[in-house]
């Protein structure tokens, strides 16, 4: 594995986080929207954040908006993103921590060139895995 970095999910108020946390931290903000990426949404969430990060140096916090009408629970909003390595790692390690848990969003190659999926496991830990072809 590459790394680990906490993901934060925000009930659309994810460039207003992410632009504080940016002023207090430092580091380099980049924010995308649904409508920037040109991705479908449900209607009233074309503006919402679908990915933020703050890069400093080799450290990384990255966030998204939850999509308009979705659950959210404050607290319960920190998800642990894993980078993996290759295509054999992340078809290897999302099903045997899935195991016993729940798939969110299965894995699937995505718009921006990975293999991405999300997965919460037996434990209640929120898990996203993403390899960067």
């Amino acid at each position: 594995m590459k790394a680990f970095y906490p993901y934060l999910n925000f009930d659309g108020n994810t460039r207003e986080a992410m632009t504080f946390y940016q002023q207090v931290l430092g580091g380099e903000l980049a924010v995308q929207t649904a409508a920037d990426a040109k991705v479908p949404v449900p209607p009233g969430s074309e503006n919402r954040v679908i990915h933020a990060r703050i890069t400093y140096g080799s450290t990384m916090l990255m966030a998204s908006d939850t999509m308009h009408g979705a659950p959210f629970t404050p607290g319960n909003n920190v998800w642990v993103s894993i980078e993996c390595e290759s295509l054999e790692e992340i078809e290897r390690i999302f099903p045997a921590m899935a195991a016993g848990g729940t798939i969110v969003m299965p894995l699937a190659d995505q718009f921006w060139n990975a293999r991405f999926g999300i997965l919460i496991d037996k434990f209640g830990t929120h898990w996203m895995m993403n390899f960067q072809r």
